[in-house]
Parts: C-alpha cells; sequence; structure tokens
C-alpha cells in the first residue's frame, strides 16, 4: 500500500496526516505555538516554531503509523497565506515572520498603488493592495528596517520555508504565491512589470509550480529528523484554503466551502477567472491546475469564540474541566437555548480589524444591542451569528460576479458544532453538508502528494475516489427570513461606525 503525507502549518500549530491510497487516514498529530503581538495590530510568529513543529509531528506520525518508510510515495504542504518569512545569505532567518493578519502596513498598500497603478496593480494580481497580503509586508521591512532588508536575500511564505527546510529548494505553488499581490494570476507567474515597479529582484522569490508538482525531495538532514525517508518527493501544495478545497472536494464549478478557523472564509471554484472589481473579494489561483478560486475573508472568525471563551466564559470552562468535555460544547449548549438573532443583540466580529467586505485595518468588534437582560449565552450565539453574518457578505458578492453556489460544504473547527453549522445554513439560506474527514487542509496537501506521486491522472479524479459526505442541512425558511432582517441591520453597522473606528484608531 501507498502513502502520502500531508503538512498543514497553520496559525495556531502544524497538523501532519499520512493517508493511504483510498483516502483513510492512519495516523495524525499536531502541535501548537505562540502567536506575538509586540504592537496593537501586529501579529508575528518565528519560523524556527514551525519547523519544530514539522519535525515533531511527522516524526509522531512515522512512528505510529508502523508503515515501512519506503512505503510513503509523497509530501504535499500547506500553510497559512501571506506570510513574509526573510533569509539571509547563510539561509537564517532575519527575523520574525510577519504573518497574514498583521495589519501595521497600511501606509505601503498606499505606497504600492501608488508606484504600480492602483487599477493596473488590481489588473495584474487579481486584488487590491491589502495589509494583510506579502508585498506590503517587504515594503515596510525596507523602510523601517533597512538593515534586515538588506541582509535579504530569499522571501519565503510559511509553508515555503518548510519546504526549504525539507528539501533545500526555493519554491511555492501558484494558489500561496497569488496571495503575496506579486503574482500575474491571469498567466500563473511572478510579474515582471510589479517587481520592477517596487524594484523588488525577482531572484529573491521562489520558483513557482502548480499545486501537484514535484518541487523537490526530502534531504538526507531533513530525513534524520523528521523520519520522512530521504528521496520522497515533496509537491507544490497549497495555501491552506486551497488545499482546504481540495480536502473538501470543491474542484467544480457551483461548490464551495465556508470553513470556520482562526479566520473565517468563503471560497468557491471556478473555472473562468473573475474578479470584483471593487476588491472585497479575493481571486487566487487554486489547486487545480488551469482554474482559479474566488474567496472573502472574515479575519477573527473563530477567534471571535476563542477570545469570549478565553475572556468571558470561565463557568464553562470550568464546567468542561470537571465534566471532561470541550468547553465549547458546553458553549454551544448554553446558546441553543437562545432564540434566533440573540434577543436582538448583533455582533461586529473586527477583532483584528477585516478583510471582507470592508478592507478597513481600523474597524474593532462591537456587541450592539447589548442590555442587562443578556446572559453569557446571548454573547456566545451573537458572536456565531455575527461570524455568520460576515460570511454571508462574501455569498452576496459573489452573486454580483456571477458565481452560483449550489451548495455548501462546511469545515474547520466551526464544523464540530452543530448549532453553527445550522446558523450558517439558515443565514446563507442554501444546503449545507460536513464530510466524514475534517482535515482539510492537510488532508488536501496530503491528497495533492498522491497526485504529484502518479497515484491518480488528476485532483479531481482524487477527490472523487478519497471524500465522502457526512451529514447535511437544509436551511429552515423562517430563520432564513428572520435572518435576514437582522443581516440587514448588522450591514447597516459597519457604515455608521465607520468614521468612529477611523478616530479611535487615531487616539
Amino acid at each position: 500500500m501507498d502513502y502520502f503525507l500531508g503538512i498543514d502549518i497553520g496559525t495556531s500549530g502544524t497538523k501532519t496526516l499520512l493517508i493511504d491510497k483510498r483516502g483513510n487516514i492512519v495516523v495524525s498529530a499536531s502541535a501548537e505555538y505562540p502567536l506575538y503581538q509586540p504592537n496593537n495590530g501586529w501579529a508575528e510568529q518565528d519560523p524556527e516554531d514551525w519547523w519544530r513543529a514539522v519535525k515533531s509531528t511527522c516524526a509522531q506520525v512515522i512512528k505510529k503509523s508502523g508503515i515501512s518508510g519506503s512505503s510513503i510515495k509523497g509530501v504535499g504542504l500547506s500553510g497559512q497565506m501571506h506570510g513574509l518569512v526573510m533569509l539571509d545569505e547563510n539561509n537564517n532567518v532575519i527575523r520574525p515572520s510577519i504573518i497574514w493578519c498583521d495589519q501595521r502596513t497600511a501606509a505601503e498598500c498606499a505606497e504600492l498603488e501608488s508606484l504600480v497603478g492602483k487599477e493596473r496593480l488590481f489588473e495584474i494580481t487579481a486584488n487590491p493592495a491589502l495589509t494583510g497580503f506579502t508585498a506590503s509586508k517587504i515594503l515596510w521591512v525596507r523602510k523601517h528596517e533597512k538593515e534586515n532588508y538588506e541582509r535579504c536575500r530569499h522571501i519565503l511564505l510559511p509553508k515555503d520555508y518548510i519546504r526549504f527546510r525539507l528539501t533545500g529548494e526555493y519554491a511555492t505553488d501558484v494558489s500561496d504565491a497569488s496571495g503575496m499581490q506579486l503574482l500575474d494570476v491571469r498567466n500563473r507567474r511572478w510579474s515582471e512589470e510589479v517587481l520592477k515597479k517596487l524594484s523588488i529582484d525577482e531572484s529573491m522569490l521562489p520558483k513557482v509550480f502548480e499545486s501537484p508538482d514535484i518541487t523537490g525531495r526530502v534531504t538526507g538532514a531533513a530525513s534524520l529528523v523528521t523520519g520522512i525517508p530521504a528521496g520522497t518527493p515533496v509537491v507544490g501544495g497549497a495555501g491552506d484554503n486551497a488545499a482546504s478545497a481540495v480536502g473538501t472536494g470543491i474542484v467544480k464549478d457551483g461548490r464551495a466551502f465556508v470553513t470556520i478557523g482562526t479566520s473565517g472564509v468563503l471560497f468557491a471554484h471556478t473555472s473562468q477567472m473573475k474578479t470584483d472589481p471593487l476588491g472585497r473579494v479575493h481571486t487566487f489561483c487554486c489547486a487545480v491546475p488551469g482554474a482559479w478560486h474566488v474567496m472573502g475573508v472574515t479575519q477573527a472568525a473563530g477567534l471571535s469564540l476563542q477570545w469570549l471563551r478565553n475572556e468571558a466564559c470561565y463557568p464553562e470552562v470550568v464546567e468542561a474541566k470537571n465534566s471532561g468535555e470541550d468547553p465549547y460544547v458546553i458553549m454551544d449548549e448554553q446558546a441553543e437555548k437562545v432564540p434566533v438573532g440573540s434577543d436582538r443583540l448583533i455582533y461586529l466580529p473586527y477583532l483584528m480589524g477585516e478583510r471582507t467586505p470592508h478592507l478597513d485595518p481600523d474597524c474593532r468588534g462591537v456587541f450592539f444591542g447589548l442590555s442587562a437582560k443578556h446572559k453569557r449565552a446571548n454573547l456566545i450565539r451573537s458572536v456565531m451569528e455575527g461570524v455568520a453574518f460576515s460570511l454571508k457578505d462574501s455569498q452576496m458578492i459573489f452573486e454580483e460576479m456571477g458565481i452560483r453556489l449550489d451548495e455548501i460544504a462546511i469545515c474547520g473547527g466551526g464544523a464540530r458544532s452543530r448549532l453553527w453549522s445550522r446558523i450558517l445554513c439558515d443565514v446563507y439560506g442554501i444546503p449545507l453538508y460536513t464530510l466524514t474527514k475534517t482535515d482539510g487542509a492537510a488532508f488536501g496537501a496530503a491528497i495533492l502528494a498522491g497526485v504529484g506521486a502518479g497515484a491518480y491522472r488528476s485532483v479531481e479524479a482524487a477527490c472523487g475516489e478519497m471524500i465522502a459526505r457526512n451529514r447535511s442541512f437544509e436551511p429552515v425558511r423562517e430563520n432564513n427570513i428572520r435572518y435576514q432582517r437582522f443581516y440587514r441591520l448588522y450591514r447597516e453597522l459597519y457604515s455608521n461606525l465607520k468614521g468612529s473606528f477611523k478616530r479611535l484608531g487615531e487616539l
């Protein structure tokens, strides 16, 4: 039997799993690491933390599996997008990685648009200049840390740093490269025009591959510390959302997935490149060669519920500890007692600024309508509903772009919550379903490894054989009608508060 490894370098931790050719998950392992916020709105991680997590989880998985190393035929990588990793001439990490949710680069985004031209930048990269993307981070380092920039010889994304540690190769894939704002997304290659106008040397960037392509092979040194046999091929892999699409079978038109992890995403496959002229959602190359995807992002989706758990749900945490239950299960049980609309309490999930649809680093979280009658259960449900409303924004934009959604798969941590799945289904008004496997990005990376190793003729064929559905949700009409009323008010709130958010940021 042939086996394939999938490694996902996420924001809160790394997950590694081993699958067989039929798509059965043999064994998996996870390891966490910290996120650092040296200033308000900043977010950084240490790439060495990622590498330690990869070494640990790979070694655990291979040891637990008990299989012969020669049976591992390929490795696929996935990871958080947009993070800036800078290496010097000796391949040492120069500074902590500035990751996707960092909001420090508003001035650099304006500079980027000035240098390239706002409309031209959108034409080439399919997206407006965004604080989360990599290009503005590069400009920030060049402006504020000149010595670090002058030492830089290689620029990599998070998963591609792990690729380098595994193979010694500087490489990336088209889906992850799309989020750097340096790629010609239509033609799936670095943009000479953008690089020239930004004075960024292309030699610092990795070579670009399609997701199933073999990009290198595991070195002897990496084999010693990970347990992966030397010579094992490593494929291009994909950014976390593109890999999740493969892991959930979203590889054909009309299909979409919604995921609630640290961030939240609504992702739809499209065989034709389509863009939103207002730049509210992103268009990237996807992990299926020759195709694209559109995605809207809520910066603080699962992060909002995690924040609430940590800061306001101590009784639920204690109850969970005493009962041996997950605190989120207890929180779900509390929220289920609250009616649709959380007794007129609306939450805006802008803890880390927002990407879709506002592109606003200054907006912040809000509970609107809070009164003395509200309990923690109301807060919990309103957070779930507020995140669902934020993700509904993406659905509305997709419809404007002519992208029809027939059904939506739900994955990520939010898929474990029946209540959150039900809320999303009722808010969208579209059937939702969960999958038998909930390891989206890591599983998708492993599938890509199988395609690259020749076990399957295409990504679509591999997904057709490996992915199965679990439970389904049909929208409840009366709930959908009620949510439409709350959603209209939710949309008004940002417009009413936009100027106040800006002034708050200036205080």
